[in-house]
């Protein structure tokens, strides 16, 4: 079996035309073996080959398009023989298919040298690593060397790694079942031929608050005696301007790069990769490694704020494999996870002068106490699993700026260790732990830790052995049956679903049978996906080796996408997942629910006909009027707005206009869904949840509408006059009322805050791109200039007119 690039050579091509025919042979005693070899003869013209295939879906597979590629052939050329033109480059040599073997000779040579530097595929994917031991081989003689440069080259440019690790090569997309099932023993039996290599790993962090680099970098990043394997190094704060914060993209980056690369240790020189991202991964040899640089809620009051923001980078950090087929991986499935960055934990329940006495007498063990993540971890609410070494520096923050003075401004900071770096895995030794007092462009001070890091090797030899026992073990399992699973359950029912609250329940699946198996959830006849859009099955395929089980988890979540439809009836929590088994049976899994309708995904007109809360509402009752509409204006009077924009709204009109970053800071999951069952249910008068969580909820109401406050039909319109102020005015006359009356109280009460600005430190420029988004939404994908024109519509209505009535006069009966 091919494994890696180099077990693969090009000894002939045979074209399909009149002349070539493929017919399977076998002996009479074949035929009697179930599982056996299949055997194809190829002939063209005088040349004849035999091939043996393996037993199985894939040869079928091979087989059948052979044959469909020679009809093609007979049905396109009825007349002349095809030319088979690209055939020419690779017979420059000789009339004959077999000149190939030459013509190969030079990518063979190239392969062979791109092996021999065993740490040159790693350093596209791992940040920074010397190029002394990128470039190490056992080349003899000129050309030999030029091969070396041309791919030393290629690697640092090159975004996809040449693959040199069987286990990753196994993992590729275009190897079938039987080479998965090889893989998977290979992991499993990792250690019978893989050995534990040190390498150094210098980790760096520095809030640089916004400034340039004004001074030498090397007291930071050269401070290691030898120069180290590796360099990751995160920034935060690197551009404070607006500019940064709404397009994503900062003039300082290069600045700061190029201060790096001063500051690098001189005895070695590194490739850099930039993966522009808040995450990176990669594989060394046989360990993945992921590296997270974060920047966690600031205030000393807000470490549950903090913890929270450590859960959801967990939960919504995900990178997508090379097989798109495959589900995407998280922080936590990697060998070596290390976390650095501003994590922004202070110093509790110490008054400013006394902790400032404890740093003048350098107990830092007394101040570590106070230390909330310490304290977090202590009582393992965040950063589980996670090792910080032992802090013997004084805090990082916070400084004036130039100078070693602790903040002397109002506020006067108290001292806090915020910057820190964490490592989770196995074989990770801290050598060193520090922070640098002689960088001064910032108000904090960066810090450094040195790790040495045991990764996992392959040796070859092992390898080899291990392989070939895998294959002989496989070769027998494939004969004795075929895969055979069972269910813990066959049918789930999930008891009132509400809008954005995530429910599971697990089926085990165990492998009864008495060959590994290959398991799939695969779609329905006519439909695009395995299940319905609210549903998913987590893993969604995998593979079970003999006697093994896996749970799998049946989650259910309703968001913006799929709310509008349940609310209104048109579709149901009904579904059936079809469990499929490579070479076996299917299994059928019934997913009901009961989905409580929510003002979230409900319409703007259905809302205004709704006097009462909409789960005190019968069900037929809100169907009715989301399908037809229709109501009777004598009984039926409709509000002018929803009820429940209104409390959110008059909610934070009375609590929140000098409230500092509204609509920018998120609330509390649990306080959002207290507001909304709030809201649906009625149950009190006035909304729980912080001022954060409100003005989240309302974005998310607004960002739920099936038709958004300004209709889909609207947005060309509005598009096209966006740069005159009393056109724009004009379509907003033209709305239908309910969408009128909400625009307007919206834009009311945006122009209210802004008056406030003082305090709250809200602008046009932050509210508008915020809320035209939502406002005006596009019923397809927006590029650049739209979202550009979609802005500036919107920023006509922030500058209050004459005309402007006040929120006051907007509030509903």
């Amino acid at each position: 079996m091919a494994i890696t690039g180099d077990d693969v050579t090009l000894d002939e091509i045979i074209p399909i035309s009149y002349d070539f025919s493929v017919v399977e042979v076998s002996s009479p005693d074949e035929l009697a073996v179930v599982g056996a070899d299949t055997r194809v003869r190829v002939t063209f013209f005088e040349e004849e080959l035999e091939l043996k295939l393996p037993f199985g879906s894939h040869t079928r597979l091979f087989l059948s398009e052979v044959n469909r590629a020679w009809s093609d052939v007979c049905e396109q050329h009825p007349k002349d023989e095809p030319k088979f033109d690209w055939l020419t480059k690779y017979r420059k040599m000789s009339k004959g298919a077999r000149s190939l073997r030459k013509s190969i000779g030079a990518t063979t040579v190239k392969m062979s040298q791109i092996k021999k530097s065993e740490r040159a595929d790693a350093a596209n994917n791992s940040g920074q690593m010397k190029e002394d031991e990128r470039t190490r081989g056992d080349g003899v003689h000129e050309s030999q060397e030029r091969v070396k440069s041309e791919v030393r080259d290629d690697l640092i440019r090159n975004s996809q790694p040449i693959l040199s690790n069987k286990s990753q090569m196994l993992g590729m997309p275009q190897y079938g079942l039987r080479d998965n099932l090889i893989k998977c023993e290979l992991l499993k039996n990792e250690d019978a031929y893989t050995y534990i290599k040190n390498y150094s790993f210098f980790l760096g962090t520095y809030n640089v608050n916004g400034k340039n680099p004004k001074e030498s970098l090397s007291p930071w990043l050269a401070s290691t005696t030898t120069p180290p394997d590796f360099y990751l190094v995160a920034f935060q704060e690197l551009d404070l301007s607006k500019e940064a914060f709404l397009f994503n993209d900062t003039p300082k980056e290069p600045e700061w790069m190029l201060a790096v690369y001063k500051g690098l240790h001189p005895d070695a020189k590194y490739a850099f990769g930039n993966k522009g991202a808040v995450a990176i991964r990669f594989q060394f040899h046989n360990s993945d490694i992921c590296v997270v640089n974060s920047h966690l809620a600031a205030h000393t009051e807000e470490f549950e704020r903090r913890n929270q923001d450590f859960k959801d980078i967990c939960r919504r950090m995900q990178f997508s494999p090379d097989d798109l087929t495959l589900p995407p991986l998280t922080i936590m499935k990697h060998n070596v996870v290390l976390w650095l960055g501003d994590l922004n934990y202070r110093i509790s329940d110490l008054e400013v002068d006394h902790v400032k006495d404890l740093i003048a007498k350098k107990d830092f063990e007394s101040l570590y106490n106070h230390d909330q993540l310490k304290r977090q971890m202590d009582e393992e609410v965040v950063f589980v699993g996670f090792t910080e070494g032992e802090i013997d520096f004084q805090p990082t923050y916070k400084y004036d700026t130039g100078s070693d003075q602790w903040d002397t401004s109002e506020k006067c900071r108290v001292p806090a260790w915020c910057d820190r770096i964490l490592w989770r895995g196995k074989n990770i030794k801290q050598l060193h732990y520090q922070s640098h007092m002689t960088l001064k462009t910032s108000d904090h001070k960066p810090v450094s830790s040195l790790l040495e890091i045991g990764i996992k090797v392959v040796n070859e030899e092992s390898y080899k052995r291990t392989f070939e026992e895998i294959v002989r073990h496989i070769d027998r399992l494939e004969n004795d049956c075929i895969p055979s699973v069972s269910l813990s359950q066959r049918e789930f029912h999930f008891q009132d679903v509400k809008f954005m609250q995530h429910q599971a329940k697990t089926v085990t699946v165990y492998n009864d049978g008495q060959v590994p198996c290959q398991f799939e959830f695969i779609p329905k006849l006519d439909e695009p996906s395995y299940c319905k859009p609210w549903l998913a099955a987590n893993p969604a395929k995998g593979f079970l080796a003999q006697g093994a089980s896996v749970d799998i988890d049946l989650e259910v979540f309703v968001n913006r996408s799929t709310a509008p439809e349940l609310n209104s009836g048109q579709q149901q929590l009904e579904d059936i997942l079809v469990l499929h088994l490579d070479r076996g049976k299917d299994y059928f899994i019934s997913v009901t629910g009961n989905y409580l309708p929510s003002c979230f995904g409900s319409s703007l007109s259905t809302l205004c006909l709704l006097r009462e809360p909409i789960q005190d509402m019968p069900l037929e009752t809100i169907r009715e009027l989301s399908n037809s509409q229709v109501s009777n204006p004598e009984t039926d009077k409709p509000q002018e707005i929803p009820k429940e924009i209104w409390m959110m709204v008059d909610h934070l009109f009375r609590n929140a206009k000098k409230q500092e970053e509204l609509f920018q800071q998120p609330g509390l999951r649990s306080e959002f869904e207290e507001i909304r069952d709030c809201l649906d249910t009625g149950s009190l008068d006035t909304l729980p949840g912080s001022n954060h969580s409100v003005s989240e909820a309302l974005l998310l109401f607004l960002d739920a509408l099936p038709e958004p406050v300004i209709p889909f039909s609207f947005y060309l319109q509005c598009l096209e006059c966006c740069s005159d102020s009393s056109q724009c005015r004009q379509i907003i006359s033209m709305l239908p009322q309910c969408h009128k009356n909400v625009f307007n109280y919206l834009t009311a009460f945006l122009q209210e805050l802004l008056k406030y600005s003082a305090h709250n430190r809200l602008d046009v420029n932050i509210l508008a791109p915020i809320f035209a988004g939502i406002l005006l939404r596009s019923p397809t994908k927006q590029d650049s200039t739209e979202k550009r024109k979609v802005k500036e519509f919107f920023q006509h209505f922030l500058v209050q007119m004459p005309s402007d009535r006040d929120i006051h006069d907007k509030i509903p009966e």
